[in-house]
């Protein structure tokens, strides 16, 4: 009898697992300052579209079956839309966030006093904006650094999160997050653009993940890899449609949504999008 051999590549089937998501509206969603190289206060902002497109993002993860938990948002702090920078949260341990900039920074605490009652919260000593810089991946943490997360910050929420780290480069200031430049699809399965990484930690994803998606560079220019994944459906900017077929081709189901008044702010579906991992 021959063997047949699985190819990790190959469409498989596979199986959505349900999700806690914390999100905040764009309230006060504005461009006011420029700290990623998408922001450009003289571009005018629509903020109720901002609104209604957030409100989409949000409907999408309900009808995905997923819970959602909305904080309010505090005027002054346009950005503090994008959630996913305000901790990380794994096996109900919260390593909270410290902002790069002045701008942001009060996010923090607002964030903490929202997640607190969550599970144990560790105020951090590095600058690191949670998960923008530090996505999860079945047992590792993937932490990215170059613009935003100090790399001392790494270790750090290794020794509260209780997860191993690898360490990724970033080089491209348009991927100023990790999570610009790379999605989590499954536990074992990523989604990247090799481009925005240092020649070693190009090494490192291909060493990790060999059959791992490459997206294209006009999929990536759209923020297409700022993307949310529950094992099955990807939610992801619906102008990089590239990056759709391709994860179409691998047994995913992608769903595009409509950020661009946020993409202005340099943020996409994952940015707004904290998952809360039990």
């Amino acid at each position: 009898m021959t063997a047949v051999l699985h190819d990790p590549a190959a469409p498989a089937a596979r199986t959505p697992i349900r999700r806690h998501y914390v999100m905040c509206p764009p309230t006060h969603f504005a461009v006011e300052y420029a700290i990623n190289p998408w922001m450009r206060p003289d571009v005018p902002v629509d903020r109720g579209l901002a609104l209604d497109q957030w409100e989409a993002l949000r409907r999408t993860y309900v009808a995905l079956g997923h819970e959602v938990t909305v904080v309010d948002a505090e005027p002054g702090l346009p950005d503090m839309v994008f959630a996913a920078n305000g901790a990380t949260i794994v096996g109900g341990r919260i390593y909270g966030a410290r902002f790069r900039y002045a701008e942001r920074a009060r996010e923090a605490e607002l964030y903490r006093k929202a997640l607190v009652d969550l599970g144990p919260y560790t105020e951090p000593r590095y600058v690191n904006e949670g998960e923008g810089d530090l996505l999860v991946a079945g047992d590792v943490l993937l932490a990215g650094t170059g613009f935003r997360t100090d790399p001392r910050a790494h270790a750090e929420a290794a020794r509260v999160l209780h997860r191993p780290v690898l360490s990724l480069e970033l080089v491209d200031p348009r991927y100023y997050h990790l999570d610009t430049a790379l999605t989590v699809l499954s536990d074992h399965d990523v989604a990247y653009l090799p481009e925005a990484f240092s020649p070693r930690s190009r090494g490192i994803l291909a060493g990790r993940y060999p059959h791992a998606i490459h997206a294209d560079p006009l999929d990536a220019a759209v923020l297409g890899l700022n993307a949310v994944s529950d094992g099955l459906h990807v939610v992801l900017p619906s102008a990089a449609t590239g990056l759709a077929a391709s994860l179409r081709d691998r047994g995913y189901e992608p769903i595009g949504v409509d950020l661009s008044e946020l993409l202005k702010g340099g943020g996409g579906p994952k940015c707004c999008t904290l998952e809360v991992r039990a």
